[in-house]
């Protein structure tokens, strides 16, 4: 039997929503005597594919020569399983309730997915763990190539999109072009990248970044570089991109530290670049929307969905916005997680579970408004639930 047009006929049927219909008198008889469970919901997409930094990395790291792992404890420790993962963050992150309200699983990392299989398998073992999407996040990533590279190895957004358009074309293998270009163009692209490339690039002056550029011209080459790549996606045919913005980084507990904050002021110079880059982000998707009137990119403020929860902490449950959970040093900023006996006991009470990585708590209210502005409006035009909804 040839395995590709029976796949590819049997994604098209899950890709239209319908399936062959099995009813024998047999099946009606048993039906009655022993129930069987009601049948779980579909997906509302296809799939959920993944790129990023150490905001969204569910492992990918992991498999990396790099000081920038998650791949201990205390890390996860409030996780599904209770055991790290690689994710950045006692529990889950964004990707994860995301996940679960598209009604798909966790998406796996790519090169857990290659290590198993083998690059170059192209047969059914091998597509079966992307089928329902790939994650590609990695800590310590950047837009720039470079950036993070202090810490080891890790893969950049280009060499991310890069392993996308490699999927793109295992998929093609096994089941066909026609079809595994409606999987894309109905499934939804999460991009959250860009913070290294102020934590670990510009604001560390790396090979004098400064002296070359003022803020406002690295943000433009930034946002130029990420517009070629969501071009780069949209040549694979990926229509629906979620975009997030950056979080308020000169809020975290790193950077109160090392600047020298005294009440847990934020840190506005940092803040205020970001910002600047934030704008431009947006103005970048809103611009390449009016460009490809068949896409749907929706630029979601991190910062401004972060600033809410910091402003008002008490209502979301919070008894610190400036210590991390785990960490030495004031605000516990000056090192990285490293060992159980650095974490509070309840990691709920705070923003930050690290240096730099909000707690699952925070993660959670993010995707929330993602997902549907439950607590405020960050995305722009549309929430996630609205563009699911939206055919093309």
């Amino acid at each position: 039997m040839a395995v590709a047009p029976l796949l590819t006929l049997l994604l098209l049927l899950f890709l239209s929503g319908s399936g062959p219909r099995r009813c024998s008198a047999a099946a009606t008889a048993n039906s009655t005597s022993s129930p069987s469970p009601p049948p779980r919901p579909a997906p509302l997409v296809p799939a959920l594919f993944v790129i990023g930094d150490s905001t969204a990395d569910v492992g990918t790291n992991n498999y990396l020569g790099t000081l920038a792992r998650a791949d201990r404890e205390p890390y996860g420790r409030d996780f599904d399983t209770h055991r790290p993962t690689g994710r950045f963050s006692n529990g889950r992150i964004p990707v994860d309730y995301i996940a679960e309200r598209l009604g798909l699983p966790f998406v796996p990392p790519y090169l857990e997915q290659n290590m198993r299989t083998g690059a170059a398998d192209v047969g059914l073992t091998s597509i079966d763990g992307m089928i329902q999407g790939v994650n590609y996040a990695s800590a310590a990533a950047g837009i720039i190539s470079s950036s993070g590279s202090e810490l080891g190895m890790h893969v950049s957004l280009t060499q991310q999109v890069q392993q996308v358009e490699d999927t793109y074309e295992q998929l093609s293998l096994a089941l066909g072009e026609a079809a595994v270009a409606n999987l894309f163009r109905r499934s939804v692209f999460f991009v959250s990248i860009g913070s290294n490339d102020f934590i670990h690039y510009y604001l560390r002056n790396v090979s004098g970044v400064q002296m070359r550029y003022l803020p406002w011209e690295f943000n433009q080459l930034l946002v130029s570089t990420m517009r070629q790549e969501i071009k780069n996606l949209y040549d694979i045919n990926v229509r629906k991109v979620i975009l997030m913005g950056l979080p308020p980084v000169g809020c975290a507990p790193h950077f109160l530290e090392e600047y020298g904050s005294q009440t847990g002021e934020c840190i506005d110079y940092i803040n205020n670049v970001v910002i600047e880059f934030n704008y431009a982000l947006r103005h970048m998707s809103s611009e390449f929307i009016s460009q490809h009137p068949d896409s749907m990119i929706s630029y979601c403020d991190t910062f401004e969905g972060s600033v809410d929860i910091l402003n008002n902490r008490e209502h979301y449950g919070f008894v610190t916005t400036t210590d991390a959970c785990c960490g030495l040093g004031k605000y516990g900023g000056l090192i990285m997680c490293v060992l159980p006996q650095m974490a509070c006991s309840d990691a709920s009470s705070h923003v930050w579970w690290d240096e730099f990585h909000p707690t699952e708590a925070v993660n959670r209210i993010l995707a929330d408004n993602v997902w549907s502005s439950q607590h405020t409006k960050m995305c722009y035009p549309l929430d996630l639930q609205q563009m699911v909804k939206l055919k093309l």
